[in-house]
């Protein structure tokens, strides 16, 4: 009876995202939308210069196709829409500033986005069209998320997650009947990739190329839908719940729809780590105006589960580092900074930094409070003259309970784009205005016109 639950909630849920229009949609979420397609193009292009990543682009592009779609790597490069989806879905969490969904673990934005951007550049599709897709992808994937909870972190939802938001988001943009959309959905479902929490902690870039997979994977399986490929209308409850032993819950999936959107839940990133690091980042900078972290004897953490989990004193890769609670806390101290430098390869390999991470313990917090202070830590110093110094963050700055100012995204995207593509930001802040003249716009023409010079 549950999977029957889901199914049904499931086609009430597409029903529901068929009918919307871009005139349907509150300004307020057009504009979160916005902001999430250009936080996640920027997070694309941060990831430009990462060597393994300009391997396996240059490895895509080697057996591309009819060029189609732009690959936001600073060089030019055009591909096929399948190849852009997959070598730009790689790109977008390399660097670890993407956006994401604050209620449960879900990176709705990039697990939607490769797939539109590819489509709707070769399709010649308008902005609006674009971000309308984004919008009822974002809100099914986000859904999804909700309906099925886990007793732990095992599976990581860059790869459990991103084909059927790539898919949603597919089928939104390409307006297809609902029957269709079950259908894909269901599919994409089936083609999910359960990659392990493990992998990203223990350094394994692998992790890296899950979004990028699942958007190419996405699109593969709303284009065979049409041929009768598809999956049953159980298949959300038989992958998540039968087999990977999620806890469903079908009201999830199907109730409150046009009441509050998920994309309004999202969050945004200026640190280029994992989330469940960032309170700990923001403790240890306002640590740092109160004394010479060079002075740092040792560093203890009373962090939230999630957090725990990341327990890794050697990272020897830039993702694992992003997933070690002790890099984290000891770049981020002596660094006095938590940007894409503070995670290099340099500074992983740094021996103050390295010698730091060693002297890093960690502690339940207990009680955890209820969301959206449900990722707490407080971070205490002990100094070489044996002074002790304390800071304490419930909520890292980001999510809808302490957003980030408009200006301050801003700021973080025009920093990453401009040197790579001058002309990208200005086009960018244009959309970002929601510019009736730019919504109706071809996107083809407005990645041309970012992309040039």
């Amino acid at each position: 009876m549950t999977a029957q639950n889901v199914g049904a909630a499931l086609e009430k849920l597409v029903a529901f995202t068929s009918k919307i229009e871009w005139d349907d949609i509150p300004q307020a979420v057009k504009t979160r939308a916005a902001f999430v397609l250009a936080d996640d193009i920027g997070a694309m292009v941060a990831a430009r210069a990462e060597p393994e990543l300009i391997a396996l682009q240059n490895g895509v592009a080697a057996s591309a196709g009819t060029p189609e779609a732009t690959l936001f790597n600073a060089m030019g490069t055009r591909l096929d829409r399948y190849s852009a989806a997959l070598a730009n879905g790689c790109a977008s969490d390399w660097a670890e500033l993407d956006e994401g969904y604050r209620r449960v673990i879900c990176h709705a934005g990039i697990y939607c986005l490769p797939a539109l951007l590819a489509e709707a550049e070769a399709e010649d599709h308008t902005t609006a069209d674009l971000l309308r897709a984004l919008v009822l992808g974002y809100e099914t994937v986000a859904r999804v998320a909700r309906c099925f909870t886990f007793p732990n972190l095992v599976l990581h939802p860059h790869g459990s997650l991103a084909a059927v938001g790539g898919a949603a988001a597919l089928c939104a943009l390409r307006r297809l009947p609902e029957d269709v959309t079950i259908g894909a959905i269901s599919s994409a479902a089936t083609m999910v990739l359960p990659g392990p929490y493990t992998h990203p902690i223990k350094g394994s870039l692998c992790r890296n190329i899950w979004p990028g997979i699942s958007a190419q994977t996405a699109m593969r399986a709303v284009d065979w839908v049409g041929h009768g490929i598809k999956g049953l209308p159980s298949a959300l409850h038989d992958v998540y719940a039968d087999a990977f032993g999620a806890a469903p819950d079908a009201a999830e999936l199907g109730e409150g729809l046009g009441e509050a959107w998920a994309i309004s839940d999202g969050y945004h990133k200026v640190f280029a780590c994992c989330q469940y690091g960032h309170a700990t980042i923001e403790a240890n900078l306002k640590l740092a105006q109160q004394a010479d972290p060079n002075e740092i004897e040792s560093i203890h953490l009373v962090t939230h589960e999630k957090a725990r989990i990341m327990d890794n004193p050697d990272p020897d890769t830039t993702i694992s580092g992003k997933f070690s609670m002790q890099h984290i806390a000891a770049t981020s101290a002596l660094n006095r900074s938590g940007g894409f430098e503070a995670f290099s390869a340099q500074v992983l390999s740094d021996p103050k930094v390295a010698a730091l991470r060693q002297k890093v313990t960690m502690s339940a917090y207990d009680p955890v409070p209820g969301w959206p202070n449900d990722r707490p830590t407080r971070v205490e110093w002990t100094m070489k003259d044996g002074r002790q110094l304390m800071q304490e963050v419930m909520s890292a700055r980001g999510g809808p309970d302490l957003p980030f100012s408009p200006d301050e995204i801003r700021t973080k995207i025009e920093g990453i784009v401009a040197p790579a593509y001058p002309a990208m930001f200005g086009i960018l802040d244009i959309i970002l205005a929601l510019d009736t003249e730019a919504l109706n716009a071809s996107w083809r023409e407005t990645v041309a016109g970012m992309t040039s010079g």
